[in-house]
């Protein structure tokens, strides 16, 4: 159940931050950071879910975060990179591994296994 979820999570972050620019809805100024937030949270949640150790996965995740802004401004889909977008995925991710580690803590304080 945890691939899937982690997948699932991966094909959505796929369609956020590589979908053209016509078809991103309009939304308030924040929301985008918001939205790249929750975002890259889920991603470290699911991987943790399924095990991928804290430090791999805050490395693939933030390599992950710096080419989707790149590619954002290489691709022909009207997107621009944003630096502030790449530092609301980092914090995404430690907001979810964060989430991960405090919803999996056995009733005596420690890690469950």
């Amino acid at each position: 159940m945890g691939r899937l979820c982690f997948g699932g999570a991966v094909l959505v972050s796929l369609v956020v931050l590589f979908m053209p620019a016509d078809g991103v809805p309009w939304a308030p100024a924040g929301v985008d950071k918001l939205v790249h937030l929750g975002v890259f949270a889920l991603l470290g949640a699911t991987g943790r879910w399924i095990r991928i150790p804290p430090l791999p996965l805050v490395v693939a995740l933030t390599a992950y975060a710096v080419l989707s802004e790149v590619l954002q401004g290489l691709l022909p889909i009207g997107r621009s990179p944003d630096v502030l977008d790449v530092v609301a995925d980092c914090v995404g991710v430690s907001l979810g591994i964060l989430a991960h580690a405090l919803l999996t803590r056995g009733p005596t304080g420690g890690a469950a296994r």
